[in-house]
């Protein structure tokens, strides 16, 4: 007796699919990454770990963007009167008038400026900091900052704000 050909088929159809089961195939068990070795598993971050820290962005920060917004001059933690000055007009103008004054004071060295930033990089008496113009409420902001945004402390940068005041005439 011979089989049907439709036996024939059903049969080999089986034989295939328990093959394909039996040898591993990935369609029939799950592959979870989890099993897997330390080494190639994926990467879990915390959830408090995925953002960028934001709770300073808002607080009393003294950095270079907070202190450049509008409003009162950022004032370091020893706030003294050697940290800067308020000039009447508009930064622009400011900027120039004090890039000329810091021209005519010997000693000065003007590493480079930035007017868009408001700031003059300035070597003077051996100490390096910024000089930096920005808009208040009562006109422009004059100061001398550190790289990091905050009051530039010591003779140097007190020295030469004093002598910006007397030139800029405030």
């Amino acid at each position: 007796m011979r089989p049907t050909p439709f036996l024939r088929h059903a049969g080999l159809a089986v034989l295939v699919v328990s093959i394909l089961a039996a040898s591993g195939c990935s369609w029939f068990r799950k592959n979870s990454p989890y099993k897997q070795p330390a080494e190639t598993r994926p990467l879990e971050v915390p959830p408090d770990l995925d953002r960028p820290d934001t709770a300073a962005a808002v607080g009393t920060s003294s950095s270079v963007t907070r202190s450049s917004m509008a409003g009162t001059p950022v004032q370091g933690a020893t706030a003294t009167a050697a940290t800067g000055f308020t000039v009447s007009g508009e930064p622009d103008a400011v900027f120039n008038r004090v890039g000329e004054a810091l021209g005519a004071i010997q000693g000065v060295t003007v590493a480079s400026k930035a007017q868009l930033l408001g700031t003059y990089d300035i070597n003077y008496e051996g100490s390096n900091f910024l000089v930096r113009v920005t808009r208040t409420d009562a006109g422009s902001y004059v100061s001398a900052v550190d790289p990091r945004g905050v009051a530039a402390g010591g003779e140097a940068p007190a020295k030469l704000l004093a002598a910006l005041k007397t030139a800029l005439g405030v």
